[in-house]
């Protein structure tokens, strides 16, 4: 495993409407025109990340970040509280597609194709070659869905997810496993499926009330551009399924799998999403930085559509809660995606900083943006 350093210059700042005007084309580091509600601002946290995916924060205030495509895990910190990391550590090179990360007890697990690295005591390490444990689990090869978001729950469970192998199929009639997200202990014993039913999940959640999982799912392609929708689930416990292959967004047969099956018997959405928006990470909004009607609420990451007609997503959203029921799906941070078709960045991930503020990766910029409230 290699370590390197790249050292990091400059932050964007934007007045109010938080429009920006950036170099162009793939790789830009600052923040490409988003737009956010009046009040707040977006400035550069990270740049130089290539392929940034999912990340997660130390108890120390290490930030650790995946990528997919580029193999790389990275680490950072912002050591004088600026809003912005002070450097970039590469920590491993040539990984298969280490997407998801979390930390848990001093130990960094990373995610593969087919199984979970763990880093041991990884803060004490940083500027040292680490080698890797690999965790006692075995997980699917398949490629296609294969890269896997990854979160300790409240339980003291590893969640991780297990995508259908396929845009539609039923895979998880000959391997249980597929189309679900397990859980299991730490040291990968005790295995078994908590939900079923679920196509691609690339984000996950516990309600920091009821600390119960919720979940991005990704929907099916090649059914029409409008349809089906992607979805924001609530799992509150074990055994539910949730649909595919057969039914899609709570009410739409498939057209294949989906004869001599009723979409009742199945758990619905509780808020549908665009249709190919490609939801991935998602967060609950706990500060107290942002107005209230984001407490408790759902940020999450849409990365974007890959061959709808007209593209879609390529944003965050957020879904304010009342309960356990949607209240209102809105675009939060806007401005990826351009009026003729171009993209300047694709949103992976959320994540919630100490103070408040909201980190999101975006793995087409190389780039972690910070989005605050206020001055």
């Amino acid at each position: 495993m290699m370590m390197k350093i790249l050292l990091l210059a400059g932050v964007f700042t934007a007045s109010m409407g938080c429009q920006i005007n950036p170099p162009k084309g793939k790789g830009s580091v600052s923040v490409p025109d988003v737009k956010v509600p009046e009040g707040f601002t977006v400035t550069v946290f990270a740049q130089n990340v290539t392929n940034v995916r999912s990340m997660t924060l130390s108890p120390k205030g290490t930030l650790f970040a995946g990528s997919r495509d580029e193999g790389k895990l990275y680490a950072m910190k912002d050591e004088n509280k600026d809003g912005k990391a002070d450097q970039v550590i590469v920590l491993a090179e040539k990984l298969d597609k280490p997407t998801g990360i979390t930390f848990h007890n001093g130990d960094l697990y990373v995610s593969e194709i087919s199984r979970i690295l763990i880093y041991r005591d990884i803060e004490n390490k940083l500027n040292n070659t680490v080698v890797p444990e690999t965790l006692a689990y075995a997980f699917p090869t398949e490629e296609h869905h294969g890269w896997k978001f990854i979160d300790f729950g409240p339980d003291g469970k590893l969640y991780v997810p297990v995508g259908a192998p396929c845009n539609i199929c039923n895979k998880e009639s000959e391997d249980k496993r597929f189309a679900s997200i397990m859980r299991m202990d730490a040291d990968g014993k005790n295995a078994e499926v908590y939900a079923s039913g679920i196509r691609n999940s690339v984000g996950f959640g516990w309600h920091p009330q009821t600390k119960e999982l919720w979940f991005t799912e990704n929907g099916r392609d090649w059914l029409t551009d409008d349809t089906p929708p992607c979805e924001l689930n609530h799992a509150p416990k074990p055994g539910m399924h949730f649909g595919f292959p057969y039914c899609h967004g709570g009410t739409i047969l498939d057209p294949e799998y989906g004869k001599d099956k009723n979409c009742t018997d199945y758990i619905p959405p509780v808020q549908n999403l665009g249709p190919h928006v490609a939801p991935l990470g998602m967060t609950f909004y706990t500060g107290n930085t942002f107005p209230e009607k984001y407490r408790n609420g759902v940020f999450i990451a849409e990365h974007g559509s890959w061959n709808r007609t007209k593209p879609i997503g390529y944003r965050v959203t957020f879904v304010q809660l009342d309960g356990n029921k949607a209240v209102s799906y809105e675009t939060f941070a806007e401005g990826w995606l351009k009026d003729n078709g171009d993209r300047t960045g694709r949103p992976v991930d959320v994540l919630q900083w100490p103070d408040g503020s909201l980190l999101v990766s975006d793995d087409y910029g190389n780039a972690i943006y910070r989005i605050q409230y206020g001055k």
